[in-house]
């Protein structure tokens, strides 16, 4: 649920956040928690390596469990937490025999419900783990993997789910939020259901500096700057930036352009590439 504030401040009007009502107010668990150091985008000798980084609140990283790979031990879930390094929440469960983990909450889950994973066919209810093969096909999907025991890769995001399309020829045909569809081993294990916190791509930041305390500097356009610092810089006002083609900063071609290998060896398993939206002008 949204969060709309009153316009008190220019940089209050408009601006949206997700309630954590729902969320427990606790700490998050010392064993799960490791110290996440600044990179700041600067090299040791203070010069900017990567822009558009620096500054941001101090933040613990949180292990989250994407493996899930106690089989056959069920589960309860405890807190649901606001996790400050992504866009979903997490909830941590303790297992029947005493182990605590982290995991991405998936949507609707409540605390005291329970989840398995498993090995064998087991009921699709949201929060269960198990393999591809045994889920019916137009299962909502998310946190797969991609090479079996290897721990959930993709559709790990806020408010995604990948749907299960077909199984034939020991192979699985999902079809990707970005509307790509791909085949992974049948024997990759998946949650069933979608993650949590979808109303987290309707937040409307509202002010530069929650942007910053997020760790996002400040970002310039290239036909604003000399022609010195970027190709598209130089020209009187809103000009146009002179070229065929939009550039990086490196003057290397930039937006629309493919920058995947074209043997990488995964091309085998693309069905169907990701469709493109067009930019509203």
């Amino acid at each position: 649920m949204l969060k709309i504030y009153k316009p008190t401040t220019p940089g209050r009007r408009n601006m949206t956040s997700v309630s954590t009502k729902s969320l427990s107010k606790t700490r998050p668990l010392k064993r799960l928690i490791v110290i996440k150091k600044s990179k700041a985008g600067r090299s040791k000798k203070g010069n900017i390596t990567v822009r558009h980084q620096g500054g941001g609140e101090k933040k613990f990283y949180r292990k989250i469990d994407f493996k899930q790979d106690k089989f056959e031990i069920p589960a309860k879930v405890k807190f649901l937490e606001y996790d400050p390094n992504r866009s979903a929440w997490i909830a941590l469960i303790y297992y029947a025999d005493g182990e605590k983990r982290y995991i991405i909450a998936p949507e609707d889950i409540k605390i005291d419900d329970k989840i398995l994973t498993s090995k064998n066919q087991i009921s699709t209810e949201i929060g269960n783990r198990l393999p591809l093969k045994y889920m019916p096909i137009g299962t909502k999907i998310h946190n797969i993997e991609l090479v079996p025991n290897q721990g959930g890769k993709i559709v790990r995001s806020a408010g995604n789910a990948a749907v299960l399309m077909a199984i034939s020829n020991g192979l699985a045909q999902i079809k990707l939020p970005s509307g790509e569809r791909r085949l992974v081993k049948e024997d990759c294990f998946a949650s069933c259901g979608s993650v949590g916190n979808a109303d987290w791509r309707y937040v409307n930041w509202g002010k530069a500096g929650r942007k910053r305390h997020r760790g996002i500097r400040p970002s310039v356009r290239g036909k604003a700057m000399a022609p010195v610092a970027h190709p598209h810089g130089g020209g009187e006002g809103h000009s146009p930036i002179g070229l065929v083609h939009p550039k990086t900063p490196w003057g290397k071609p930039a937006l629309g352009v493919k920058t995947r290998k074209k043997k990488k060896w995964t091309n085998k398993y693309i069905i169907q590439r990701r469709i493109k939206k067009r930019r509203k002008r």
